[in-house]
């Protein structure tokens, strides 16, 4: 599943396309992705600004000039491409994905069409309504939000019992972190993926904090992690996933003592982790 960096990374792309410019014709081509649109999905986007488009945790806004907010979610496999040469009304695809999986369509006043494009639909789009509430209202900080700090961080984790790598996959906790880039701060910042998230000392929680916005950084400046469907808007790969630590690399050496690297499975996600380095 795409995560921060990845959400992140089309983010970016989209934006010069979109940010600014009017949904001059939405075309939806099946009545639900992982939920419905609702009958008024159509009337509520077209014709209306999208006057910014943002992201929080793993999760695209588009700010629309009526005050309304669609939220949008990559899911499993999802993915937004874009097209300039194009006729209204027609579909459009650059072939590295299967055209009957082209769900919805966004025609933009830059000149631009939007496609997105989702297998499995487990994506999903949904409106907002001016102050109505939303999946974002108990979200923790973002990763390198000026938020968070490792004195909040060791607020939030104080007296949890449960293991430090399932804490900060809570997304009330620290917003957008995935099981990817949790993997990753761990070994970063040496801190067993076992060990009880309230018994992190203050140096700890200091060193930690620091790794999980360096790593969240360094994926994002490479585009994100491309394992099994993520592509960006140009259809090009991220790079991350050549720069992992530990992730993905059971049995292989660990970069910095040769020890096999280790998975283990936690609340059904897998860990992966070296035992010599991380304790």
């Amino acid at each position: 599943m795409p995560e921060l960096p990845e959400v992140e990374t089309v983010r970016r792309g989209l934006a010069p396309v979109m940010e600014s410019f009017t949904f001059v014709r939405v075309l939806l081509n099946r009545p639900n992705l992982r939920f419905p649109f609702g009958d008024d999905f159509i009337d509520r986007v077209q014709g209306q600004k999208l006057v910014r488009l943002s992201r929080r945790a793993k999760f695209m806004i588009a700010e629309l000039g009526s005050g309304d907010r669609l939220f949008m979610h990559l899911g499993m496999s999802g993915r937004f491409t874009i097209d300039r040469d194009f006729r209204p009304g027609e579909f459009a695809n650059d072939h590295s994905t299967n055209v009957k999986h082209d769900h919805v369509i966004f025609e933009m006043s830059s000149g631009h069409r939007v496609t997105y494009n989702d297998p499995r639909r487990f994506g999903f789009m949904e409106l907002i309504k001016p102050g109505a509430p939303s999946r974002l209202d108990n979200l923790g900080p973002e990763p390198m939000s000026n938020q968070l700090s490792a004195p909040v961080l060791r607020a939030s984790l104080k007296g949890k019992k449960n293991k430090i790598k399932t804490a900060l996959l809570d997304q009330r906790i620290i917003a957008g972190l995935g099981n990817i880039y949790v993997c990753e701060a761990l070994y970063r910042a040496r801190i067993s993926p076992k060990r009880a998230a309230g018994r992190l000392t203050v140096a700890e929680t200091e060193t930690l904090t620091g790794h999980i916005k360096n790593v969240i950084r360094d994926a994002i400046e490479a585009g994100g992690s491309s394992l099994k469907d993520f592509a960006n808007t140009d259809g090009n790969l991220g790079y991350f996933q050549h720069r992992f630590d530990v992730y993905d690399r059971e049995d292989e050496p660990c970069k910095v003592c040769d020890a096999p690297i280790h998975r283990i499975v936690q609340t059904g996600r897998s860990t992966f982790y070296c035992k010599a380095c991380q304790g």
